[in-house]
């Protein structure tokens, strides 16, 4: 089944989320390797709704959207803004699909496991 798309996104989220970037730093044999991990924490609504949101990102047919909307070699992605869907003390977010439309290809940054 199709799902219809949606052409304005924004307040896709329900409940309270905050997202943000921790820097830390561990010593390792004497040296210290700095790390970056993204946290991300909500009320049980808010965890739910981010988790539909990536279902309806995942479950979305990026080739039947109109290339006004979404043209080829672009990629389905929502933009979540602190204030807005995320807590204020969130960073912006941008949750999106790796494959391309009409050529599947994912970005040159990527690499895989």
């Amino acid at each position: 089944m199709a799902m219809k798309y949606k052409i304005i996104k924004v307040n896709e989220i329900e409940g309270l989320l905050d997202i943000f970037v921790s820097q830390n730093e561990d010593e390792i044999d004497g040296s210290k390797e700095k790390r970056n991990e993204v946290l991300i924490h909500g009320t049980p609504e808010g965890l739910k709704s981010l988790a539909k949101l990536i279902i309806k990102i995942a479950e979305l047919n990026q080739e039947e959207v109109n290339d006004k909307y979404l043209p080829n070699g672009a990629r389905e992605h929502y933009h979540l803004s602190p204030g807005i869907e995320l807590s204020n003390s969130s960073v912006q977010v941008i949750v999106g699909r790796l494959d391309a439309k009409g050529t599947g290809e994912f970005y040159k940054r990527f690499i895989p496991k």
